[in-house]
């Protein structure tokens, strides 16, 4: 490159041009002691000649920063600023309002979330899938604020889903403190679960693992219900989940984003549940899950006819 430049100036008959790079510290200086100056009554090229430039430089000066200083005249704090500080220059100069959270989403949907209930209290038995029983669950979220609710076994990879319909009045104006009607509301999502897992034996819902989203406001009263002891996954942590996120991977190929979910029946619902199932796994042995599912379902009941004939 610089080769190339010094032929081009021989070829010109003159030496190369030179960058004037970037202004010298010194002339910031000198520029905010001319304003101050300035300040004080003196004309430009005063100013200019008593800061060492000329007074054509002075006036230049002047009218470019229309008769007032375009650079601050305080002396440096020698402070950092702080974030907030640094955040509102930026939005000033860019010319944005500062945003400020809603105070109704400050205080939203974590309030029902305590100490006892976070994951890291969930049994050792839970994280190694050494024993069946413990569920990871979600929502699929559709057009319309449609969702399905998804349950899937984490030592089995068997999956139940939740039918969530819209509820009478979804779309009108809704009552003020009333029930969601899209139908994924805290107390329609709780009537879901305990409808479908306490069909199952007791040792098989020993707890389930939530993200923690407004659907699971009633928790407390579901464990209640069901005997489920409850847990909710860190904020913005799904691999704490990752056997109901893969599953809800899965599921995609049937309930498409940006589709009405709330078309599919109930009876849809179990189609695709049972195909789902269906599928061999690689990590269970290429068993399928409902064939590990029945299998553990089996176990539990020889158990309970051994206790009873003893």
């Amino acid at each position: 490159m610089a080769q190339g430049r010094a032929r081009a100036a021989l070829r010109a008959g003159r030496p190369p041009l030179r960058s004037p790079g970037r202004p010298p510290i010194s002339r910031r200086a000198e520029r905010q002691r001319f304003w101050r100056l300035i300040a004080k009554g003196l004309t430009s090229e005063d100013a200019a000649i008593a800061v060492g430039v000329s007074p054509v430089l002075g006036t230049r000066w002047f009218r470019e920063g229309g008769g007032t200083p375009p650079i601050s005249l305080e002396e440096p704090s020698g402070r950092y600023l702080s974030f907030a500080e640094r955040e509102e220059i930026a939005l000033l100069r860019t010319g944005r309002a500062l945003r400020v959270p809603r105070a109704r989403t400050q205080g939203r949907g974590k309030n029902f979330v305590t100490r006892d209930v976070l994951i890291s209290q969930r049994p050792a038995e839970a994280n190694d899938r050494a024993v069946p029983g413990h569920w990871e669950g979600d929502l699929i979220i559709g057009l319309n604020s449609s969702a399905i609710g998804t349950l899937v076994e984490r030592t089995t990879r068997y999956t139940m889903l939740l039918h969530l319909p819209p509820m009478e009045g979804h779309g009108g104006p809704r009552a003020k403190n009333g029930p969601a009607l899209a139908g994924h509301g805290a107390g329609a999502v709780r009537d879901a679960i305990a409808t479908t897992i306490t069909d199952l034996p007791e040792h098989l819902r020993r707890s389930l693992t939530w993200d923690q989203d407004a659907e699971m406001a009633h928790h407390a009263q579901l464990r209640i219900d069901t005997g489920l002891q409850i847990y909710f996954a860190d904020p913005h942590s799904p691999w704490q989940r990752g056997t109901n996120e893969n599953t809800n991977g899965l599921l995609r190929q049937y309930f498409p984003k940006g589709t009405d979910l709330s078309r599919h029946s109930r009876g849809d619902l179990d189609a695709v549940a049972a195909a789902l199932n269906g599928r061999p796994r690689k990590t269970l042995g290429w068993r399928t899950p409902a064939e590990v599912f029945n299998e553990q379902l089996r176990l539990i009941q020889q158990g309970d006819s051994v206790a009873t004939t003893g």
